[in-house]
């Protein structure tokens, strides 16, 4: 058995992020509990594929994606829209970015050398909050879902305040994407109440496991 071999570190409040290898895999690790996986990434990728469905004739199409990880999303993304498209990743923790470009890239083309990228190391909410102009689609792929499992103050994306934000940061009909590690009918609940309508998914996080992982694809009113 090939060992792990500790790659780099990240503070994260008290806590401390840690990147891995073993061959060819890798995982970011959180108090010892893997956080992701690049052999386990099906569930993102079909957050960026849903959400973005339909854009790829979209003029001028924009996105916001919240949480690089091992930039799979991102990936997803970029090959769901046009190549007009814009598309903005926020992620928090500087070290992660450095890690996509140092050690990861490969897993995911490389998706930080598309020129339709811009990475933003500032938190997902101010892109919301502050957005110029609208976006066609909004993909939270952070922490472990609204469950905030690594960041606690990541909680305010997924209150009720958070989705309005979000639902006002939209274009007429355009998306909020959400992944979770589990299901939380509460959520639910909430896109509800603020006015999206929901499709919940169950998606396989890799091929032929038993393991699903939970999508949300809010749609905003038109």
């Amino acid at each position: 058995m090939i060992p792990w071999r500790e790659l780099g570190r990240a503070p994260v409040g008290k806590e401390q992020l840690v990147l891995a290898q073993r061959g060819d895999e890798f995982a970011i690790r959180l108090r010892g509990a893997e956080l992701m996986n690049s052999r386990q990434h099906t569930s993102e990728d079909a957050l960026a594929t849903l959400g973005c469905a339909g854009l790829k004739s979209v003029p001028r199409v924009r996105v916001l994606i919240g949480g690089l990880g091992m930039g799979f999303t991102l990936r997803a993304a970029l090959d769901s829209v046009a190549s007009d498209a814009s598309v903005h990743v926020a992620e928090l923790v500087p070290e992660v970015v450095a890690w996509n470009r140092e050690h990861l890239g490969h897993l995911a083309r490389k998706p930080l050398d598309d020129k339709r990228v811009t990475v933003h190391v500032s938190d997902v909410s101010d892109g919301i909050r502050n957005a110029r102009e609208p976006w066609h689609a909004i993909l939270l792929d952070v922490d472990n879902g609204p469950d905030a499992f690594t960041a606690p103050a990541n909680a305010g994306l997924y209150g009720l305040k958070g989705l309005i934000a979000a639902r006002h940061a939209l274009v007429p009909s355009g998306v909020l994407g959400v992944w979770s590690v589990a299901n939380d009918p509460k959520f639910t609940d909430r896109l509800k109440g603020v006015g999206f309508t929901v499709d919940k998914q169950r998606v396989l996080a890799r091929p032929n496991s038993h393991i699903k992982h939970v999508i949300w694809i809010a749609k905003s009113p038109k």
